[in-house]
């Protein structure tokens, strides 16, 4: 049965529209009847008003316990790719403190690469590894030597290997002239005679020249170091070992709708900040649901909403949203007092004692709960007294 837009039109604006659509959505999908409809649409209301937050209730020291006390229980370990040296995912406690801290340097940045149609065979999914994952010189050499005599470098290419990986010489030699632009490339078959551009040169540097030539990259992304397929229900996604968001989205393949990184800032770049907010919810939900801790969805969207407000991530850190509080004390029970107290000085700052930490600290009630009121009475006293 249709759901009754009477009684759609009737609880417009008693709570949010998503609810609202996905009660309507489920109605229809269910068929339930005129009767059970609003027994249901009332439910909806009653658990809605139930979830609010109540008036002075202290929903960061709520947030706070509720992080803190599963925290204690999480295990410092990283997760490991079998056969892959290079994928490693940082989980538990050193993942959150990352998210939590904002660090631009990740200890291991992963994505998870979404392909908008499933490959029909190897072939085809090793053409997409390939124009993803970052190709240096050394995957597509036979051997690599000095020529003391000439001081020069003498590569010998794998001429099967670069047809394997789709690399054509032209290419391979524009891929070396972008990251080599102090090395004169000869082309002689399948050797490449490599000269510096040095006046001066000895054999260490001719030395530390040929292993900077030999982690030169000619093909793929940068940044993506290894890619490994997966098959999860059904479908085969890539992992990659390293992140570049922008170039990944560009590829044609990949499905840029449900393509992931968990580098927070890069997204942040790429995508926005709202797109930011969301892979914090994200990755923290994950983290705590791999070590099998439950905390309230709220609470972590409390904490993702509180870094990300301004426009761009901060940390909960000194120099990210604790440093910035309003009240002078509240920064100063944090770290460095005497800095804070000090410049607040020079320029008469004035506290306004609003929240928790600074009421605590002069050891007065806090503006939470029933300290939350001010209430103004007369006393039959002062009514005498006025007449």
């Amino acid at each position: 049965m249709a759901v009754d837009d009477a009684l759609i039109k009737e609880y417009k604006g008693r709570f949010p529209e998503p609810l609202l659509k996905a009660f309507k959505a489920y109605a229809d999908e269910v068929g339930l009847s005129k009767a059970n409809q609003k027994k249901a649409i009332g439910q909806v209301e009653h658990k809605y008003l139930a979830s609010k937050i109540h008036p002075g209730e202290a929903i960061g020291i709520v947030t706070a316990e509720s992080f803190g006390e599963p925290g204690t229980q999480m295990t410092l370990r990283t997760f490991h790719f079998a056969g892959v040296a290079e994928a490693n995912i940082t989980l538990g406690l050193p993942r959150l403190i990352e998210i939590f801290d904002a660090r631009k340097d990740i200890s291991t940045p992963i994505m998870e690469i979404f392909l908008k149609k499933q490959p029909k065979d190897e072939r085809e999914l090793e053409k997409i590894i390939a124009s993803t994952k970052e190709i240096k010189l050394a995957e597509v050499i036979e051997s690599i030597t000095i020529n003391i005599a000439k001081m020069q470098i003498e590569v010998m290419l794998n001429r099967k290997r670069m047809k394997d990986l789709e690399i054509t010489p032209d290419a391979l030699r524009k891929g070396l002239g972008v990251s080599l632009k102090t090395v004169d490339i000869i082309d002689k078959d399948d050797l490449l005679v490599m000269k510096p551009k040095v006046k001066e040169l000895t054999l260490p540097s001719l030395y530390s020249i040929k292993e900077k030539i030999k982690e030169a990259p000619i093909k793929g992304i940068e940044g993506i170091k290894q890619v490994l397929p997966v098959k999860r229900n059904e479908e085969v996604l890539l992992i990659s070992s390293g992140t570049n968001l922008k170039k990944v989205l560009e590829i044609d393949a990949v499905d840029g709708t449900r393509t992931l990184s968990n580098d927070i800032f890069e997204i942040a770049k790429v995508l926005g900040i709202e797109a930011a907010r969301n892979a914090i919810i994200r990755e923290v939900s994950r983290v705590l649901h791999d070590q099998g801790l439950e905390i309230d969805d709220r609470h972590i969207m409390f904490v993702s909403d509180l870094m990300t407000t301004t426009g761009v991530v901060k940390g909960v850190t000194r120099s990210g949203i604790t440093g910035e509080k309003e009240s002078v004390l509240a920064r100063a029970s944090f770290e460095t007092p005497i800095v804070h107290l000090i410049n607040a000085s020079m320029v008469g700052e004035v506290d306004k004692l609003n929240s928790v930490v600074e009421n605590v600290l002069i050891n007065q009630p806090i503006p939470l709960g029933t300290g939350l009121p001010g209430l103004v009475t007369k006393m039959k006293g002062d009514e005498k007294d006025e007449q």
